[in-house]
């Protein structure tokens, strides 16, 4: 059996990634996503830029312990300043971390007009760079800035630029392509050259992905000779992002083109956790996770079409490229107005819902849900209002309680310091065997006042929803015009860490919204086994 070759795996999500707009990691959350990509199998984290504020200082002070190696990144030395009197090239070796990468322009253009220096100084900086982590015991890498569009400039300087780092003894040199627009067939050309300068074993790739196509560059720079990946969990990053890692990481073990020739940090078992840290990183910077991202969204394996779903049901590999346990997803055979028996019956099953294939009432089931849908619903998302109506149908969902009525109030007013807000206030009347209950609650808008009311005393069931929250709120008007229905997906979580997602149809959407959270304790008091 012929020796796979190692590639090795550079994560940037904290340093990169955190350029993403909106991304903004506390030294906890750094530390947690240290942890995370740890116990994934990533051979090196980039923890961030040392000097550059009081969280990245912080964290190179006194970093977690990691299989992985922690890298530093920051600049080559300034023009006109030696190595030794540079304070950013002295806050990376006085960093308590395994590895410096340093960005270097590898432009001719970019050296003169950005760094403004002639082209040898900028050779310089880079030799001697490199020299004083070398010389500190330190691995050190060379981020080659704007290498691609430097390469098609000014081949020979960009060339210089690589030959240099890697004499002065880089063990890395990343080839980026900084703006993202370069195609993978030029990758691919460009990073076989410079392999004939460099060895494979000592170039890297790190793509951007304004033209969609990091991941493809990146295993075309692979195809090349390059044997070092930078990429971010969920590809984050600036303007469109970085290469993703949850996407390149099972493209490396699940395609035999990739996993039969290379050997990567991550085993199998790390794989399966794969779903698990990238929506865990979502969760920690309060993102939605996107649920069309391949191999680890919530519908990379989800089928609509019945007659699909019937084919998937024999056998699942007629419509899915890898099994969805290996990167820890799951199949869900989505129930909508396209669905067919083969559909409601496996997504029965995955919820627990037993239904026999002949009982009448599947059917009666298949034609009230593409009713509904007619009127606005969707079940393809909210699989707890699905799990709801089937049981109903059933006669298995009991009767906890009943809203006699709400109302919400919203007031635009003038505070006591004279500052202009709105608030929110609802109203909810409940009867729980008999006994009524009135709660009333403010809140950060008339959806969020209702949720608060709403559970602020459910009488005997109280202690069951305790653990209750709403994550996640999404509208979609489904026609114009002021009249038009509004249909509403609430997802909520509780205390054990389980989701669920239910919606609501209405002209109003308000009502839409309370429809919606109605069915959201209802489920959670089934999950809980509570009885009327």
């Amino acid at each position: 059996m012929a020796v796979k070759e190692r590639l090795f795996l550079y994560d940037t999500t904290l340093r990169d990634g955190a350029q993403t707009n909106g991304v903004a990691f506390t030294l906890a959350d750094k530390q947690k996503v240290m942890t995370l990509l740890d116990q994934l199998g990533v051979d090196y984290v980039e923890g961030g830029y040392p000097g550059a504020n009081p969280t990245d200082t912080q964290l190179f002070e006194a970093p977690p312990a990691m299989r992985a190696r922690l890298s530093a990144f920051g600049m080559t030395r300034r023009p006109g300043r030696s190595a030794s009197n540079d304070p950013g090239v002295a806050a990376l070796i006085g960093a308590k971390a395994d590895a410096i990468c340093y960005v270097a322009k590898s432009s001719a253009w970019q050296v003169e007009v950005a760094l403004g220096a002639t082209q040898e100084e900028n050779l310089d900086c880079i030799r001697d760079s490199v020299k004083a982590a070398v010389d500190a015991g330190r691995e050190a890498m060379v981020d080659c800035e704007h290498f691609f569009d430097g390469y098609k400039e000014n081949r020979e300087y960009a060339l210089a630029c690589v030959k240099a780092a890697h004499e002065a003894g880089a063990r890395w040199v990343v080839l980026c392509d900084t703006n993202g627009g370069t195609l993978p067939h030029e990758v691919e050309e460009i990073v076989r050259d410079v392999a004939r300068v460099v060895p494979g074993d000592n170039l890297g790739i790190h793509a951007h992905n304004d033209t969609e196509q990091a991941v493809a560059n990146s295993l075309a720079a692979v195809r090349a000779g390059a044997r070092q990946i930078q990429g971010t969990l969920n590809g984050l990053g600036e303007r469109c992002g970085n290469a993703n890692l949850c996407s390149i990481i099972p493209t490396l073990l699940l395609k035999q083109d990739y996993a039969a020739r290379f050997d990567i940090g991550v085993s199998q078992q790390g794989l399966g956790e794969l779903v698990h840290v990238s929506r865990a990183l979502d969760e920690m910077l309060n993102r939605a996770p996107d649920r069309h991202a391949p191999y680890v969204g919530d519908s990379a394996f989800a089928t609509k079409a019945g007659i699909h779903a019937s084919a998937i049901l024999k056998d699942p590999s007629t419509y899915e490229h890898v099994p969805p346990e290996a990167v820890g997803n799951r199949r869900k055979l989505l129930v909508s107005d396209q669905a067919g028996k083969s559909n409601v019956l496996a997504e029965l099953e995955r919820l627990g819902v037993e239904m026999d294939k002949n009982d009448p009432r599947l059917s009666r089931l298949l034609e009230d849900v593409k009713q509904r849908e007619a009127l606005g619903y969707s079940y393809e998302a909210a699989d707890a209002s699905f799990a709801l109506l089937a049981r109903r149908a059933l006669g298995e969902v009991p009767d906890y309680f009943n809203v006699e009525r709400f109302s919400v109030n919203v007031e635009r007013r003038y505070n006591a310091r004279g500052e202009l807000i709105t608030v929110a206030e609802a109203i909810v009347k409940v009867e729980v065997e008999g006994q009524t209950f009135i709660s009333a609650a403010e809140g950060n808008g008339p959806v969020n006042a209702l949720d608060v009311a709403l559970r602020k005393d459910l009488g005997k069931y109280q202690p069951l929803i305790s653990g209750l929250r709403l994550t996640d709120y999404r509208v979609r008007v489904l026609n114009g015009g002021t009249e038009a229905v509004t249909r509403v997906l609430v997802e909520c979580a509780d205390e054990t860490g389980q989701r669920w997602t239910t919606v609501g149809v209405s002209a109003n959407i308000i009502d839409a919204s309370f429809e919606a959270l109605l069915d959201s304790i209802t489920w959670k008091l089934l999950q809980e086994g509570a009885t009327a």
